[in-house]
């Protein structure tokens, strides 16, 4: 059964996603603290620049990463959901505090659905499954506050940069934690025998 799996698993290789994508939130959570420019351009060009970058990092290095070929599905339409968001948010980076505001609620709700979704059908079987969970739910919870805002730019992109902040430092503690458990974490990643050959 020890050889079922290849020498280096992929709750190893994994760690590497959190932990970039904490670095691409944590970038433009430091331009929205030390700017005082928090009209909703200057918003729809820090969450455009987020959302493609994360977009494409979630769809391309999940690809390689998950062994569940369900998992893999799920991240790669959440990564082009990203995608799509953070294009739309540069073009149209005049388009208003609606815009604005309506473009992260989408997203968020898409995105942070999936992301939910997977930790919920991933429960106690990947080590990830609780940091999808968390961090499904609080993206999820920031389409709900952002559909229930008042129209205020200043709050709204200061709401945007403190989630940003939030998922940054998460996703880097719960990287480095996946990191440093390595092989030795009691839960495998859904795979059988056979898909491990695949990646």
């Amino acid at each position: 059964m020890a050889n079922a799996q290849a020498p280096h698993s992929t709750t190893a290789r994994y760690w590497l996603v959190p932990v970039l994508r904490a670095v691409i939130a944590l970038v433009p959570a430091a331009a929205i603290t030390f700017n005082a420019d928090h009209s909703a351009e200057f918003g729809l060009n820090m969450f455009g620049s987020f959302a493609l970058i994360s977009g494409l990092t979630v769809g391309l290095l999940s690809r390689g990463t998950l062994a569940d070929p369900r998992e893999r599905s799920l991240f790669l339409v959440q990564g082009a959901v990203g995608v799509i968001a953070g294009l739309l948010a540069v073009i149209f980076h005049a388009g208003g505090l609606g815009f604005f505001l309506f473009l992260v609620s989408v997203w968020a709700a898409v995105t942070g659905f999936l992301e939910l979704f997977s930790g919920i059908r991933a429960r106690r079987r990947d080590p990830a499954d609780r940091d999808w969970l968390l961090v499904g739910a609080v993206t999820a919870l920031l389409a709900v506050i952002f559909l229930l805002l008042p129209p205020n730019a200043v709050v709204s992109v200061g709401l945007f940069g403190a989630y940003l902040v939030m998922l940054g430092v998460y996703l880097a503690i719960a990287g480095l934690s996946l990191k440093w458990a390595g092989t030795d974490v009691p839960r495998t990643l859904t795979a059988s025998p056979n898909d491990s050959d695949t990646l």
